[in-house]
């Protein structure tokens, strides 16, 4: 069971480092394998790409030349096994051999994989820095927070995150209750067997994400738009608060899961697959608007973003996001209240773009958030809440975000 999932981890790296591709495709297109072996195949792969710096620079001094990638990854997965998981190195070694000897392009490197990694010796890989980010990301992090904060949002990327859970209003979650109101597990386990699950008391959804619905502040029985609604961790905060909320996402795939949420959880919402462009809605007393954006604010949870874009993709997703912004404005009823958020580090889609919308609307009002476990440097002079990964660094971090709370005259 534990080659097969070596094997099928192996074939994630090569799927992301070779190909480009999203973890999260690739996944999806693994053969078929039981749950068990298909989890511990995503964990491997998502930690050796946490750790891939440290152990590149740690085999480098052992080859004269780099081998096929196929082979570099057998290698990466098995120095990651052994000094991050601790496993045992002579059958980590015996494993990796094997996974070699059984490809036909890579047998013959069966010998190298062995020599290699007995030289290795584990306790070396402490110490090693966490992987950087790519530079056109850590370019413009550098220039606007330092070196010193990039180091930090760094080392909590490199560890692995924990969960955090969203109750509806008078239950509570499994797990340590967070200052904003989420509650945290450092060691969740299997997510369906925790108690509340089956009775839809709560959801998955990072504490920084679960703070675009409070800054919005939703009331019951108010109209209430979930623009980009998908997966719906938003969608089930705006229902459990009394709100008549329509949820719309342009991916009826994606809206496959907000749809079994609601029904878990007992609550309701009107669910629409369209583009936000072209469809018509509204009006609406608040809308939340959390647009497509470059995800830089995920990477400790999805470490394979950084080597799968280039950041190429940002001018059209800044365009993206001010059209996204403009339509949402429309749908909003007078004296109504937009939020706008991204799961980005980058100003671009953050404070440029609440700059640039206020240019377009300049009778728009940004009212500051004033929200429980909010910390004051956390909110920009803008007016808008600026959450890094290291905040609360020693407690596991939370995803990067820009949220703004605008309302129209």
């Amino acid at each position: 069971m534990a080659d097969e999932a070596r094997g099928m981890a192996v074939a994630l790296l090569d799927a992301v480092l070779g190909e480009r591709r999203l973890l999260s495709q690739a996944v999806g297109e693994l053969p078929s394998a039981g749950p068990a072996e298909r989890a511990r195949a995503q964990r491997l792969a998502l930690t050796a790409l946490r750790h891939l710096d440290p152990a590149d620079r740690l085999l480098s001094a052992h080859l004269r030349k780099a081998p096929p990638l196929t082979v570099r990854n057998i290698l990466r997965l098995a120095v990651v096994e052994m000094a991050v998981e601790g496993a045992a190195p002579h059958g980590v070694v015996n494993a990796a051999v094997d996974l070699a000897r059984r490809g036909r392009r890579t047998q013959h490197l069966a010998g190298l994989v062995n020599a290699v990694l007995r030289k290795i010796a584990p306790a070396s890989f402490a110490g090693l820095p966490a992987r950087p980010m790519p530079m056109w990301l850590r370019q413009p992090l550098v220039r606007r927070w330092g070196r010193g904060v990039v180091a930090a949002i760094e080392a909590v990327q490199a560890a692995a995150p924990p969960l955090d859970l969203t109750a509806k209003p008078g239950r509570i979650a499994p797990g340590e209750p967070l200052p904003t109101g989420s509650f945290r597990l450092r060691e969740p386990g299997q997510v369906s067997a925790l108690p509340g699950f089956e009775a839809g008391d709560w959801w998955v959804q990072d504490a920084a994400a679960a703070l675009a619905v409070r800054l919005l502040d939703p009331q019951p029985g108010e109209r209430i738009a979930d623009l980009c609604a998908a997966p719906g961790g938003k969608t089930l905060q705006l229902a459990a608060a009394g709100a008549e909320v329509t949820a719309l996402d342009l991916s009826e795939p994606r809206l496959v899961r907000l749809r079994e949420n609601l029904a878990r959880t007992g609550l309701q919402a009107e669910v629409v697959a369209a583009d936000l462009l072209a469809w018509q809605g509204g009006p609406f007393d608040a809308v939340l608007l959390d647009a497509p954006c470059s995800a830089t604010g995920t990477i400790r949870r999805h470490p394979d973003l950084p080597f799968v874009k280039d950041g190429s993709e940002l001018p059209a997703l800044v365009a993206l996001q001010s059209a996204m912004l403009d339509r949402a404005l429309g749908m909003l009823k007078p004296g109504g209240r937009l939020v706008f958020c991204t799961c980005s580090l980058l100003e671009e889609e953050g404070e440029a773009q609440l700059s640039a919308l206020l240019e377009r609307h300049p009778a728009l009002r940004v009212e500051p958030p004033s929200l429980a476990g909010v910390e004051p440097g956390w909110v920009g002079p803008e007016g808008g809440l600026r959450l890094r990964p290291d905040h609360w660094a020693e407690a596991g971090g939370m995803d990067g975000f820009y949220m703004v709370r605008v309302r129209k005259p």
